[in-house]
């Protein structure tokens, strides 16, 4: 990742605000990375604690919140495309379109002319949950506003962070789907020990869904658990066990690492020269 400015485009406004929103090394960078860990991680907690009882006074405190984030999270949308270089690229990604959904459903109470409690339609409460996707962004790459990590330190973080979204999104989910029509189910702590106990095939079988959607929630949580978290564990276990391998590349077939003391490929036999002490 670039962190100077170059160049004509990269002096203008719009190239200031593609570093500084890419940037984290320089105290402007870091400080915009800083804020806006913070600002997700209460705009996360303002969904949980809504699920609780909170009374008329905190709830509407917490919808104030609300509603600034994500006038805040708009800004810096509409900023990444206007600093992109190809607008129509940056729409596109997934970190972008991530941004956009967990924005609208706040934008859409606040814009769109109805009244009552829109905020409760099951459809705009279950995208809510999405903006818990937003820490992906954070992992883009491995540099961070407290250093740069290694590649394996950033594929753990992934994994770690893969678990929590899954089992955060699920539960949300599930809460969505079940608030009203569970007993079991009256905030979003009920629905995260659900999810947590499935997952985790426990399964006490003291909360158990009583919608079909829910149902559907659990079954998609399971198959996600299976496909994801697994992928996520074999680059982490594929890193380990090449790291005592030495990178060198086949001049036949190609393939690059081969253990220290190889003296031919294993993928095609062609002799390879390695130095290597017999003594280690």
């Amino acid at each position: 990742m670039e962190h100077t400015v170059s160049g004509s485009d990269d002096r203008s406004v719009r190239g200031l605000i593609r570093f500084y929103l890419l940037d984290h090394q320089t105290p402007i960078g870091k400080a915009i990375d800083i804020a806006l860990l913070g600002l997700n991680l209460l705009f996360v907690g303002i969904f949980v604690v809504e699920t609780y009882p909170v009374g008329a006074t905190g709830r509407s405190v917490l919808w104030q919140l609300e509603i600034g984030i994500a006038f805040v999270f708009a800004v810096e949308y509409l900023l990444r495309l206007y600093g992109a270089r190809d607008r129509i690229a940056e729409f596109s990604n997934g970190y972008t379109m991530v941004d956009l959904l967990s924005i609208l459903p706040t934008v859409s109470v606040v814009l769109l002319p109805v009244s009552g409690g829109i905020v409760n339609i099951g459809f705009l409460r279950a995208i809510r949950i999405v903006r818990v996707l937003r820490f992906y962004r954070f992992t883009a790459d491995a540099e961070f506003f407290f250093g740069t990590v290694s590649d394996n330190t950033l594929r753990a973080m992934k994994l770690f962070l893969t678990i929590l979204v899954l089992l955060f999104t699920s539960a949300g989910l599930f809460y969505s789907v079940e608030r009203g029509s569970n007993p079991g189910i009256a905030t979003f702590g009920d629905a995260f020990y659900y999810t947590v106990v499935t997952l985790s095939t426990v399964g006490f079988g003291d909360i158990v869904p009583a919608t079909a959607a829910g149902r559907w929630v659990t079954v998609t949580a399971i198959l996600a658990a299976i496909v994801l978290i697994p992928r996520q564990a074999s680059k982490i276990l594929r890193e380990w066990t090449s790291r005592e391998r030495v990178n060198v590349t086949c001049p036949d077939c190609g393939l690059a690492y081969h253990d220290p003391d190889a003296s031919h490929c294993k993928a095609c036999g062609h002799v390879i020269y390695q130095e290597a002490d017999s003594r280690e």
